[in-house]
């Protein structure tokens, strides 16, 4: 049974359908990434699966380890093991890191003694080369773009989900940062129970975060989907010769 299979998925939001009878399975051990053109519904699929309730799923399924996801809730979503590291992570005054992600844990039924959670935090703290001082702080309330990336990859190693839907993580890190949220990814995916989907759109991030299957997604559907070769020729070429032909010739 694949971790996570969407089936013939079809989303609309404010009556314009955005996905257009999307599929993709990803097996446990797994790292999909999937890239494509402005506006072609990465970002929606990401949404989608996390559950956010502005899209309406008009056709198809989601299903998680057999499970119906759509008839889930979000937060219901997130317990069962579905994470969204969000390509604008919003902050939160007054509320510090730490405390996040202790009730983050607690919500997902897997609170820890303070102890053993202080050891495994500053064990990730050490990986992802964050101060300790940074668990004291509110969440993303003036962080840079690299600080709030890399928050998200902590939240990763700490709450440990089945898959994780990884939207954009690699915008605006420099090389330095993006070496190090690479080797957060690259950690969570040794666990070969889990998946991830990288949603990218540039090559770099591929580099040090090898994918196991690349797709292409574009008005509202996969239009390619393979291997290495894939990120090559988009790098040569460009998007336009994986788009169907009436579409190509549009743009």
């Amino acid at each position: 049974m694949p971790l996570l299979e969407i089936k013939d998925l079809c989303v609309n939001i404010e009556g314009k359908e955005i996905l257009k009878g999307l599929d993709l399975c990803v097996d446990a051990g797994q790292i999909h990434a999937i890239m494509g053109p402005n506006g072609s519904g990465k970002s929606t699929l990401a949404f989608v699966i996390a559950g956010h309730p502005k899209y309406q799923v008009t056709k198809g399924s989601i299903t998680l380890d057999g499970q119906d996801v759509l008839a889930m809730h979000a937060s219901k979503r997130a317990r069962a093991g579905i994470f969204l590291a969000f390509q604008y992570p919003t902050a939160i005054p007054g509320v510090t890191v730490a405390n996040f992600l202790r009730h983050a844990l607690k919500a997902q039924g897997r609170e820890v003694e303070l102890k053993d959670f202080r050891k495994r935090v500053k064990e990730q703290l050490q990986s992802l080369k964050i101060e300790e001082s940074f668990m004291s702080r509110y969440v993303n309330d003036g962080f840079s773009g690299g600080e709030k990336k890399r928050l998200e990859i902590l939240q990763l190693a700490i709450l440990r989900p089945k898959i994780a839907v990884l939207d954009e993580t690699d915008s605006g890190l420099d090389i330095d940062a993006l070496k190090i949220v690479a080797a957060g990814i690259n950690a969570f995916a040794q666990d070969k129970s889990t998946g991830t989907i990288l949603i990218t759109h540039y090559q770099r991030l591929l580099d040090f975060v090898k994918p196991q299957a690349v797709h292409i997604l574009a008005y509202g559907s996969m239009v390619a989907s393979g291997g290495w070769e894939i990120v090559e020729r988009l790098e040569k070429d460009g998007y336009e010769p994986f788009l169907p032909k009436q579409e190509a010739t549009k743009s």
